[in-house]
């Protein structure tokens, strides 16, 4: 894992590549190219992940074949 951190100006005239150490997370550094104050994101855990909701088997088969029924009919 490196220590470093890369992150863009947020200035869109600059645009510059910064790289900073990792013990900067969660603070103000200066952009050397053009003053701009930018904050060190924090390390944020990984959400857990929740699967989607899946659509019940059963309701879906139903309306298959309402939908079938009707266009035979």
């Amino acid at each position: 894992m490196s220590d470093s951190i890369r992150i863009m100006c947020p200035n869109l005239k600059c645009r510059a590549l910064l790289s900073v150490p990792g013990a900067a997370r969660g603070k103000s550094v200066k952009c050397r190219a053009c003053g701009t104050r930018v904050r060190i994101p924090d390390p944020v855990a990984a959400p857990a992940r929740t699967p989607a909701p899946q659509p019940d088997v059963d309701t879906a088969d139903e309306v298959d074949q309402s939908e079938d029924g009707a266009a035979a009919a």
